[in-house]
């Protein structure tokens, strides 16, 4: 819901009632994560996508229905087109369940809060029943990071909702913790009161964390190519560099903010103050070991972070790595950084070299290769790289709970 939430707000806003279709479960090489959503106006417009234009039109369909009240919300499955039975389906072979329902202000009076939260960067999960009795689906719980369903900033629970069982949104306040911890959205089986091992219910979790952080150590002219391409994969870019007089906001006017600061301190305040997880990446560009090597002993040593990544050629990465081992970084810390920097493109210039970064930096986060889809033989995606349906027991035990 995330690409379409300002339209959405404002049409929700304005008392116009809304189709909104959300991918809730993929499977396979399926082109949209969960939580991709496209909406249907009740002028007949449509924003956004839920499969890349494969199952749109279909979609659309469904949408059109609910708002002149002839169908009621609905789980859809796509799956393979059959082209001789010129079936609706994704060309591309994977599986996608949409979830569509009518959204307004009745139906959803928490949205606005919603938006007010994904706006300030605070974190905020959505909990949707999408299949089960149909008494309960379409209800919802909204839950705020302490878990218990009520405004993390002080509000009172009025806007929180409920899936009309309450030991389901028991369960829901529990289990969410992990997923909204980590940014991930899923598909929960639970019973139909909630029981965590039965099945019958599902619910769809999405999860609005802050954007993944970025941070770029060194305030040269590859720093700003790769603050605009963390910028354009949607992170929250801040560069870092001890000398003012190259740290500016006019030299980096793409990047969120530009601290003028010793890397390495500032990462050991960010870090001490809980705004370093595991969604974090580091890009360390400086290539000067005066900065470096403080700086990748506070990194390495971090117990949770999402990439390293640091910058120079063979000879520095040498000399680098044994004066960290000098200063008493182990083998395996030293296992957890990408050095040098990037995927082997053949990169020459910033831009191309920013490219090499973020490559590395999604491969490192959904396992990929590297290599020329072309040489692969199977399925693009893995298993692994697509969200199941999670079971409610697994997500309990996860959080300790």
């Amino acid at each position: 819901m995330r690409d379409v939430l300002p339209t959405l707000e404002g049409w929700w806003a304005e008392g116009r009632p809304v189709a909104l279709a959300t991918v809730v479960g993929t499977f396979r090489s399926a082109p949209r994560q969960p939580g991709a959503s496209m909406l249907v106006g009740d002028d007949g417009q449509a924003v956004g996508s839920v499969s890349g234009g494969c199952v749109e039109g279909a979609v659309y369909e469904l949408g059109s229905g609910i708002l002149e009240g002839t169908d009621d919300a609905t789980l859809q499955r796509y799956g393979v087109s059959d082209d001789d039975a010129f079936a609706v389906g994704l060309t591309c072979g994977g599986i996608l369940d949409v979830y569509v329902e009518r959204v307004d202000r009745e139906s959803f009076p928490q949205l606005g809060a919603i938006a007010e939260a994904v706006r300030e960067h605070r974190s905020v999960a959505v909990a949707t029943v999408v299949s089960g009795p149909a008494e309960r689906v379409g209800r919802r719980l909204v839950i705020w990071p302490d878990g218990r369903g009520e405004r993390s900033d002080g509000g009172n629970g009025g806007v929180e909702g409920s899936t009309g069982s309450v030991r389901l949104d028991d369960a829901l306040r529990d289990d969410v913790r992990g997923l909204l911890a980590a940014g991930r959205s899923a598909l929960v089986s639970y019973g139909t009161d909630g029981e965590r091992r039965g099945e019958g219910l599902q619910v769809f979790v999405e999860s609005f964390a802050p954007p993944p952080r970025l941070i770029v150590f060194g305030a040269i002219d590859f720093a700003a190519a790769v603050a605009r391409m963390g910028t354009f994969l949607g992170m929250r870019v801040t560069v870092c560099d001890a000398r003012p007089v190259f740290a500016t906001s006019s030299r980096f006017p793409e990047a969120h903010e530009v601290v003028v600061d010793w890397p390495h301190r500032y990462l050991a305040a960010e870090a001490e103050a809980g705004r370093i997880d595991g969604r974090t990446a580091l890009a360390v560009l400086t290539h000067d070991p005066k900065f470096d090597v403080p700086l990748l002993e506070v990194a390495l040593r971090l117990p949770e972070i999402g990439y390293i990544g640091a910058m120079g050629s063979r000879r520095t990465h040498s000399d680098r790595e044994q004066r960290l081992i000098e200063a008493g970084v182990t083998e395996a810390e030293l296992a957890r950084m990408s050095s040098p920097i990037g995927l082997d493109l053949g990169a020459r210039t910033p831009e191309e070299t920013a490219v090499s970064i973020a490559a590395e930096m999604i491969a490192h986060q959904w396992g990929g290769r590297g290599t020329p889809l072309s040489r692969r033989d199977g399925p693009i995606h893995t298993e692994s790289n697509v969200e199941p349906v999670v079971s409610a027991a697994s997500l309990s035990a996860a959080a300790g709970s």
